[in-house]
C-alpha cells in the first residue's frame, strides 16, 4: 500500500519538474535541446504513473465504502484522473512524436503546456485538500510506508 508520504513525494517531483520546464519553455531554442526533453517526457510519464498508482491502489476502497461522501469522492477523483489522461493523450498527438517534441508554433505550445501544467497542479491541489486527508480518516492509506 502506497504511503501519504509517498504520494506527497510524488506530488513534490511533479510541480518541480513542472516549474522547471515552465521556466525553460520560454526559449524556443531551449524546447530543442536533449535535456528539455528527457525533463519533458520524464514530466509526462511521472503525471501517468501517479495516476495510475492512484486508480491501482486507492480508488478501490472509497468507491464501496459505505458513506456516500466517501463514494463521491472516490468517483470524482477517479472520473479526473480519466479526464487528465485523455487531455494528456491529445497533447501527446498535437505535440509529440515519439521521444521527440514536434513545436511548430511555440506560443501555441507554451499556452498548451501551461494550460497542462495549471491542470495537473488543480489536481495535486485537490488531492491534498480532498482526497489525501478522506483516505487518511477512512484508513486507506498510512502517513508513513510500512516497514518491509
Amino acid at each position: 500500500m502506497i504511503s501519504y508520504m509517498e504520494l506527497h513525494e510524488q506530488n513534490h517531483k511533479i510541480t518541480e519538474l513542472s516549474n522547471v520546464l515552465s521556466y525553460l519553455i520560454n526559449e524556443r531554442a531551449m524546447c530543442d535541446t536533449a535535456v528539455s526533453c528527457e525533463l519533458f517526457f520524464r514530466y509526462l510519464n511521472m503525471v501517468r504513473e501517479h495516476l495510475e498508482v492512484e486508480e491501482r491502489e486507492l480508488y478501490q476502497e472509497l468507491l464501496v465504502h459505505e458513506d456516500n461522501d466517501v463514494r463521491n469522492t472516490g468517483r470524482k477523483f477517479l472520473s479526473g484522473s480519466g479526464e487528465i489522461k485523455r487531455i494528456f493523450d491529445q497533447y501527446r498527438k498535437r505535440w509529440c512524436k515519439g521521444k521527440e517534441l514536434r513545436i511548430r508554433d511555440h506560443e501555441a505550445f507554451v499556452a498548451d503546456t501551461r494550460e497542462l501544467f495549471g491542470l495537473v497542479i488543480r489536481r495535486i491541489d485537490d488531492e491534498t485538500v480532498h482526497l489525501y486527508p478522506t483516505l487518511l480518516e477512512q484508513g486507506c492509506i498510512q502517513m508513513e510506508a510500512r516497514a518491509a
